[in-house]
């Protein structure tokens, strides 16, 4: 029996996507001669930048997002603290009652 060679997929980084769709928008070379500089198959950059023209404004609502986000990680964190200072606060209530009916 022969073996088979899977080919795994690479996987790009969103930067290099990103560089890879602008130069394909600025048109100083074709997807053919973008793809043979990265490597890339051309059917796959012409992917992403359908990809980003259908969803490129979404770059602009990640900020909200990403800080959206952040408020909602210190809002967590915030509640931690606070839910574990009150469970502080009844024992030592609890410990002081104990203490001052000795």
């Amino acid at each position: 029996m022969s073996k088979i060679n899977k080919q795994t997929r690479k996987k790009h980084s969103a930067k290099v996507k990103f560089q890879v769709v602008l130069e394909t928008l600025r048109e100083q070379q074709n997807i053919t001669e973008i793809a043979r500089t990265y490597g890339i198959h051309a059917n796959m950059i012409t992917r992403w930048r359908n990809q980003f023209m259908e969803q490129g404004y979404n770059i602009f609502e990640s900020d909200k997002l990403s800080a959206d986000k952040a408020q909602g990680r210190k809002i967590e964190e915030l509640e931690k603290i606070i839910g574990k200072q009150t469970v502080e606060i009844s024992l030592l209530k609890k410990f002081l009652g104990h203490y001052r009916s000795d």
